[in-house]
């Protein structure tokens, strides 16, 4: 079952692991690997952070996330998705404020997982997620652009306004270098795909534009100018300091990167799923993401989940099992602990490219043109959801998106729910497909059908629809047998609806009603109060309980 708390690793072996699996994962892992290192050190710079600290997450929160993970595949570390909200963290609280979310995300996720929450991530409205993903590569776009142009520019805020203010002020200090060195690794970022397509444009971008910048000594700015040495080895573990006013402050914050982090990697597992025909467990994953998040602070690393990308370059190299993702993680080791010291000369306009690829397959502006067809409702969730990630915040921006869909959702099921005075509007439609009809309603009886969910949002049409009686009648049937809840609004509305109706001398009578409805209404000792046998499974007993009041 999807929902078993029991990481795919355990699977895999028990099936049986041979030296074929093993050669394969390897080769995969390796591979990956590579293609993680530039990334892992462009997100964190993007972040406000050191660029070891992205390798230190790829490391530390990758090995993790394999080990633990509920997909066979994932490929777990630092993403462009956690860009805009780190950065925010860390200029309001510090490293320190970012490493306490980060823990307090990890722990939201595995709580998630421990009470089966896998499923419901899949209910965050498609267009919500478009509208926040796409401010983010926008956001990740802009910032880059003090890099490709080589701009002294020093915003006064995190805001977007402020940094574009700050990039128009700084015009004059642009650097036709930098320009020169970013147009070059964007070109062999795009022209390699051509030549090859087992290792990304981006290595042979590092590759030939930091030697070309070294030997020629192009004045650029590299990871050496702006943040000194790249250390090589892992940091030894150390805990933030924690207190109740840090954990007050972030605690929204945190919210955001739990939430990021369980859209992003079961999104990118279900992508898994679809290329290896496997299923993974949508709550294993949550409680292994959970717990590389927790650990990743530990060693200096920031916020991780699962990368589609590099998961998907896992599967395309013959990864059969979480074993490639831990030697993913092995080999970045590796490359800090040996090739660490030459990370420092990687040019900033080449990181920058790099990004701005990132952005642009993150921007998803082919779904958000195509959402902008959609119905009023969906097109509002989006747009809304994407300003307020370009010019406000991210976690507000996720929190309005959800209050949003939440309310735009209601309203839907509110409209889609009816109430009829089937003596009035029943017809020979509805006569066709139901054993009720005008003749057996006898005099004095009025009926009334629920037709759909019946709670708070549906309530107002409730009461609206019994005031068009005219006549007072001796008994009212209410059917309920397309009614799958009641929530406690629409009970307190019964309760209202059977006190009115007693003291006006009517009987009330529900019919088709089912066990769960059943169930609610001895809970809430409403059975009692109208009487069982009034509550009636079927119109033909209702008819006759009604028979006996006329």
């Amino acid at each position: 079952m999807s929902s078993r708390l029991i990481p795919q690793i355990y699977d895999c072996f028990k099936e049986g692991y041979d030296s074929r699996r093993l050669m394969k994962d390897t080769m995969s892992g390796v591979t990956v690997g590579i293609v993680a290192l530039p990334l892992a050190i462009a997100f964190a710079i993007a972040s406000g952070v050191k660029p070891e600290q992205g390798i230190f997450t790829a490391i530390i929160a990758g090995f993790i996330i394999s080990l633990l993970s509920g997909s066979r595949v994932q490929i777990g570390g630092p993403t462009g998705a956690f860009i805009v909200v780190v950065y925010e963290i860390v200029v309001k609280f510090g490293y320190n404020g970012l490493a306490v979310a980060t823990m307090l995300a990890g722990i939201m996720l595995v709580a998630m997982g421990a009470v089966k929450l896998g499923g419901v991530i899949k209910f965050i409205p498609y267009p919500m997620t478009v509208g926040f993903t796409s401010g983010i590569a926008l956001i990740i776009g802009t910032t880059q652009i003090k890099d490709i142009f080589g701009l002294d520019a020093h915003p006064a805020s995190a805001s977007f306004v402020h940094r574009v203010q700050a990039y128009i002020e700084s015009a004059s200090t642009f650097n036709p270098y930098s320009f020169a060195v970013a147009a070059a690794a964007l070109a062999i970022i795009l022209i390699m795909p051509k030549f090859t397509k087992k290792i990304p444009g981006s290595i042979f971008a590092i590759i030939i534009t930091t030697a070309a910048v070294a030997m020629f000594n192009i004045p650029v700015d590299t990871i050496h100018t702006q943040f000194g040495d790249v250390p090589s080895s892992l940091p030894l573990p150390a805990f933030p300091t924690i207190n109740l006013d840090i954990i007050t402050a972030v605690f929204p914050s945190a919210i955001t990167i739990a939430l990021l982090a369980a859209i992003e990697s079961l999104l990118s597992a279900v992508v898994a799923d679809g290329m290896t025909s496997t299923r993974h467990r949508s709550n294993m994953e949550l409680v292994g993401q959970g717990v590389a998040n927790i650990f990743s602070p530990l060693f200096g690393g920031i916020p991780a989940t699962g990368a589609i990308a590099r998961t998907a370059t896992n599967i395309q190299n013959g990864a059969t099992s979480p074993v490639s993702g831990m030697v993913h993680a092995f080999t970045l080791l590796f490359i800090l602990l040996f090739f660490g010291k030459w990370a420092k000369l990687i040019p900033m306009p080449t990181l920058a490219a790099v990004l701005i690829i990132v952005s642009y397959h993150m921007s998803e502006w082919r779904h958000f043109l195509k959402l902008l067809k959609s119905p009023p409702a969906d097109i509002l969730i989006m747009v809304v959801t994407f300003l307020l990630t370009v010019f406000i915040d991210l976690t507000v921006a996720i929190e309005t998106g959800v209050v949003l869909s939440a309310l735009l959702f209601m309203n839907r099921m509110a409209v889609a729910t009816e109430v009829k005075n089937l003596g009035r509007e029943v017809n020979e439609e509805y006569e066709a497909h139901d054993v009720l009809s005008k003749d057996r309603i006898p005099e004095g009886v009025e009926i009334f059908e629920i037709f759909g969910s019946f709670f708070f949002g549906a309530v107002n049409q409730f009461k609206d629809t019994l005031r068009i009686v005219k006549k007072k009648p001796q008994v009212i049937i209410l059917r309920m047998r397309t009614v799958p809840f009641v929530d406690a609004t629409a009970m307190m509305a019964l309760e209202e609806v059977l006190k009115k109706s007693e003291s006006e001398g009517i009987r009330l009578i529900l019919s088709g009603v089912s066990p769960a409805l059943m169930h609610t209404f001895e809970k809430a000792d409403f059975a009692e109060k109208i009487g069982r046998e009034n509550i009636c499974p079927h119109i033909d007993n209702a008819l006759e309980q009604a028979a006996k009041y006329v």
